[in-house]
């Protein structure tokens, strides 16, 4: 990987962990069985979302920070964050610039993948 790429990828990196420990400046999506849980169980894995450091090779491959797990409740969830243009019409064409890109979390539970 060349100067310029580590680059781009760290500041994806940067905005990504900007936004999933404050969830300011994109959308925060949560799947039909996170919905359905009980209020304080939802509330208590958006803080594990926001909180979460558990980044490895396995999980973050491309030094991203936008994939994570973990287990609540005797439940595994996922939160994944995708990237868009502003109108969320399509991919963003650049997700190291936040003007041309919205990102998008979604929390949902493993069996939902």
């Amino acid at each position: 990987m060349d100067a310029r790429s580590k680059e781009h990828v760290a500041r994806i990196r940067e905005l990504n962990d900007a936004f999933r420990r404050s969830f300011a400046g994109g959308m925060v999506l949560t799947t039909c069985g996170v919905e359905g849980l009980p209020e304080m169980v939802k509330a208590k894995a958006l803080q594990l979302v926001a909180a979460f450091d558990q980044f490895e090779m396995g999980n973050d491959p491309r030094g991203e920070h936008d994939f994570g797990s973990f287990e609540l409740c005797n439940r595994t969830f996922f939160w994944k964050i995708d990237y868009y243009d502003e109108r969320c019409e399509f991919g963003s064409a650049d997700p190291s610039d936040p003007r041309q890109t919205t990102r998008v979390l979604t929390l949902m539970l493993a069996s939902e993948y």
